[in-house]
């Protein structure tokens, strides 16, 4: 485990890894949460506020996931370059 109090890259790598995880977390639950209200929507029809529901979910999920399943990649190839080098 690269010790992170030492340098300052990495300890803001790890900051980046850990708000990431969360982004993704709460994105792809607003995906479920979308997709859940569709389920009901569908069953209990389409009304106005459940259709805006759903439309929220989706969008504030992409605004939270596009760039947190980036910065994530990122993060992780910068980690195993660092590895490969030896530092």
């Amino acid at each position: 485990m690269p010790d992170t109090e030492r340098d300052p890259i990495r300890a803001q790598r790890a900051k980046i890894a850990r708000w990431t995880l969360v982004a993704n977390r709460v994105g792809y639950l607003l995906f479920a949460v979308a997709i859940a209200l569709f389920v009901m929507a569908f069953a209990f029809g389409f009304k106005g506020p459940i259709v805006t529901a759903i439309t929220v979910c989706l969008v504030v999920g992409s605004i939270l996931l596009a760039p947190a399943i980036v910065l994530g990649y990122a993060v992780k190839a910068a980690e195993r370059d660092d590895r490969e080098r030896g530092l």
